[in-house]
């Protein structure tokens, strides 16, 4: 098994679409105003946005997206005019995040595990 896609709420795809691009997400599909996916630039997993009339409630839906070179990436994205809620930062799982939040306040955490995204210390053995 494999993961294919997230899809995640929205309440106006023609304002999320361009925030997603900005975000360095590829545009594949656009079916207005209902559904949007987009193709990441690494690997093959897809993300997609459907049209809601309402939200969530609560803390909602966190993504995370996998970055190789996390803080040039976000410098990319902020020279976009998108703001971050937390610059890049150690975390004590071993991962370096940053993190943010699309129009519709899905939480979105930018990362780099290395090595610790599949094999922290505490990992279970097989």
């Amino acid at each position: 098994m494999n993961l294919n896609q997230i899809t995640v709420p929205s309440l106006d795809l023609t304002k999320s679409i361009p925030f997603y691009q900005k975000l360095g997400l590829r545009l594949i599909v656009q079916s207005l105003p209902h559904y949007a996916r987009f193709v990441c630039p690494n690997g093959d997993a897809t993300f997609s946005i459907h049209q809601t009339n309402k939200l969530p409630e609560g803390e909602g839906i966190y993504v995370y997206f996998e970055c190789d070179d996390l803080d040039a990436q976000v410098d990319k994205i902020k020279e976009q005019g998108i703001v971050f809620d937390q610059e890049p930062t150690d975390q004590n799982w071993l991962w370096r995040e940053a993190r943010l939040k699309d129009l519709d306040g899905n939480q979105l955490i930018l990362f780099y595990a290395g090595k610790n995204r599949l094999n922290p210390p505490w990992r279970l053995k097989d």
